[in-house]
């Protein structure tokens, strides 16, 4: 009988552990993860998203249960639908870059009068570029007529002299072209006036998922936070793996912009005060953009 129950309880933790179902976004925010996949076991199950629209309604929809997300969709989603997606930590710091061929540029002031192109209208690249403006009283303008795959091509061919872009996107123009530099990281910027980074990308988690498997969650926690160190140490072999797996970025593109990357795991309650300065940057320029106030104590998963 002792027999029957222990084989019982290990296939019910089988079955339990079985509907894990996580979701990432095309990107270096997914780099990570090609670890997880090269190592998962059989309960992780990974769909890949072109954007966060998509992998956002399978979340609240409960057919994802763990995902990706920019932080101010995930915060917007908690506040508008009832606490459906909770916070579980920070998995990407900022990693937008001021990409030029003028290497005089050393601070945001020294872009006074110039026309910045900027990529991700209505969204962290385009809120953080203004916030960062308005500290420094600069008169820059910002122009979002090149769409956002094609700025690197831009700044490479002298159609834009300076341009705001993601990771991979200065890595790409670096290799490309030797003489793109990345002349300012807003991170850097942005810690300077406020003493701490900004976050663009956490993972979060559906909270009927997490009120059922709260074992499950912390476990799937633990393994991102291995997954990030181990990419961060392993940028060649983790290019490889991204490349094996076909999550859209060549293995060498990969292997140069992790170090660049800002990987980082930090728990969601440990990075609230980094998460909600930068959504309180969100609440001045689109409040609609986070749901129109912060996000409860309840969003960060304990």
């Amino acid at each position: 009988m002792k027999k029957i129950l222990v084989l019982a309880s290990v296939l019910f933790l089988s079955l339990s552990l079985s509907a894990q179902n996580v979701g990432v976004l095309n990107g270096p925010s997914g780099i990570p993860c090609a670890y997880l996949i090269e190592n998962s076991q059989e309960n992780l199950h990974f769909d890949f998203f072109a954007n966060a629209q998509e992998e956002l309604a399978k979340l609240i929809k409960g057919e994802l249960d763990i995902g990706f997300l920019p932080p101010n969709v995930a915060a917007k989603v908690y506040t508008k639908n009832n606490g459906k997606l909770l916070c579980l930590g920070i998995t990407g710091n900022g990693n937008l870059f001021v990409i030029s061929k003028d290497e005089s540029i050393k601070s945001i002031k020294d872009l006074n009068g110039k026309t910045i192109y900027c990529a991700g209208q209505g969204a962290t690249p385009e809120y953080m570029t203004r916030f960062l403006l308005s500290e420094n009283k600069s008169d820059s303008v910002l122009d979002f007529s090149i769409p956002n795959a094609q700025l690197a091509g831009a700044v490479i061919s002298g159609k834009a002299e300076y341009a705001i872009v993601p990771e991979p996107f200065p890595t790409v123009a670096s290799i490309k072209d030797k003489s793109v530099k990345r002349v300012l990281d807003l991170q850097k910027e942005f810690y300077s006036l406020q003493k701490t980074e900004y976050p663009i990308t956490v993972l979060v988690v559906n909270s009927d998922y997490a009120a059922k498997n709260p074992k499950n969650v912390k476990s799937f926690e633990k393994q991102v936070e291995k997954a990030i160190a181990w990419t961060v140490k392993n940028p060649a072999q983790a290019g490889i793996l991204v490349e094996k797996h076909k999550m859209g970025l060549a293995a060498a593109v990969v292997e140069k912009s992790i170090p660049n990357g800002s990987y980082v795991w930090v728990p969601a309650k440990k990075g609230r005060r980094q998460i909600e300065k930068l959504l309180s940057i969100f609440l001045e320029n689109q409040p609609e953009s986070i749901g129109g106030k912060l996000p409860a104590e309840g969003f960060y998963f304990n």
